[in-house]
């Protein structure tokens, strides 16, 4: 349940678990910077990874609500365990409301790159344990192999603000080797935190091996969809102001978002209960 006033300016709704979504909005900003956004960390209740399907979908519920109090016109699902296990279930809750996730734009990506359809992923534990991302692309190709593992301890790597780290090189390591050892040719960064580590990522895996930036992927088919929806478009905000809001404030969410969106942030509370 959300408590806040609506707004009447139509924006675009950007809702993560807690700062990788942030991730989602740089890119979606580089590539419509006229439009207008606002974004919600749940960080109050991170990690959803962790946490059951029954609960994230409610997660989930409370977050849309927010975000449509706030005048969003669509929404973006910028979080692989909320697009797995909620996406469906918040699109028969809005049949009207557009909503964008990152799974499915990340698996049309992957299918249409990889020649040897030996694929791989790194997500949350939720998500590789729903097994999404594996009956998406089967879905698509029955031929296609999946090799999958949780890559859990980067987000909290990511969160502290240790990229650069060597120790954060080290757990990369870790994960993709038995992934890099099966021979794959596209790995998709199945958490919109893994962007962030997207240099190292690709030091690890090699040359020939594609990486499948969620982010990227669903701000294509966001654009995609914007192009063939006049309705849509011409409904839109066009003050390209950004909002932020995440449901336990801290400094270092303020810091570490700054860094990542390339200017600095105010952040402001959400009161969500639920």
């Amino acid at each position: 349940m959300y408590h806040g006033i609506g707004y009447t300016v139509h924006m675009i709704g950007i809702f993560d678990s807690g700062i990788g979504g942030l991730t989602v909005v740089r890119a979606l900003r580089a590539a419509r910077p006229d439009l207008s956004y606002v974004y919600l960390g749940d960080t109050a209740r991170a990690p959803y990874g962790t946490k059951s399907p029954e609960t994230i979908r409610r997660y989930a519920e409370d977050c849309a609500d927010f975000l449509l109090s706030k005048g969003a016109k669509a929404v973006v699902i910028a979080c692989n365990t909320a697009s797995s296990l909620a996406s469906e279930h918040l699109r028969a809750r809005h049949p009207e409301l557009p909503i964008f996730e990152v799974v499915g734009p990340a698996v049309r990506a992957a299918l249409a790159v990889s020649s040897t359809k030996r694929i791989g992923l790194i997500g949350t534990r939720a998500t590789v344990g729903s097994g999404m991302y594996e009956k998406m692309l089967k879905a698509a190709d029955p031929s296609v192999e999946v090799v999958a593992r949780h890559a859990q301890l980067l987000i909290s790597l990511v969160e502290e603000g240790w990229a650069d780290e060597p120790e954060t090189s080290s757990v990369v390591a870790k994960y993709v080797a038995p992934i890099r050892e099966a021979g794959v040719d596209a790995l998709i960064l199945g958490c919109t935190h893994f962007p962030i580590l997207k240099p190292q990522i690709a030091v690890m895996m090699g040359e020939g091996v594609a990486l499948i930036d969620s982010a990227e992927a669903v701000v294509a088919e966001f654009r995609a969809t914007l192009e063939k929806d006049a309705a849509l478009e011409a409904s839109l905000d066009r003050s390209g102001s950004a909002s932020y809001f995440v449901t336990d404030p801290t400094p270092a969410f303020s810091k570490i978002g700054s860094a990542w969106i390339g200017a600095p942030i105010e952040v402001h509370k959400a009161e969500i209960t639920s």
